[in-house]
């Protein structure tokens, strides 16, 4: 798998209005609402998106539903590493899968046209192996 880029990271929140007071009003991270819940930074320097992600949707974009498995523990923080092709997430679950890592969701195209796969790192991050057609 060759990664192209950090798409994105930041803290899978519980707490949405302590998370806002944190990120935005205490470090000064500008923070834009595009869906209810979903905080995000386009433009801070170093990484292409910085977002606050409510757990409930990370639990619905990874496994369909707003709860949060009780069998698979809960993560603090996501990370995204794109890469060059929609067939390149594909390769990567397969490569990932090969080498005995619980893939969470196999590549799927999200309907705000991004390709998708995440698992569990040991740390318990969120991480997803990605294709973001405008970031490219």
């Amino acid at each position: 798998m060759e990664i192209s880029f950090v798409a994105g990271f930041g803290p899978i929140t519980r707490d949405g209005d302590a998370a806002r007071a944190f990120w935005g009003a205490g470090l000064g991270i500008t923070l834009e609402e595009p869906a209810p819940g979903y905080l995000t930074n386009d433009d801070l320097d170093g990484v292409k998106a910085f977002a606050l992600w409510p757990l409930s949707q990370a639990a619905d974009s990874t496994f369909g539903s707003a709860q949060w498995p009780a069998d698979v523990p809960v993560p603090q923080a996501w990370v995204e590493f794109d890469v060059a092709t929609v067939g390149a997430v594909a390769d990567a679950v397969a490569e990932l899968t090969a080498a005995g890592h619980r893939v969470l969701k196999e590549a799927t195209e999200e309907p705000w046209g991004q390709t998708t796969s995440r698992l569990l790192s040991p740390e318990g991050l969120l991480v997803g192996v990605t294709f973001t057609p405008w970031m490219h």
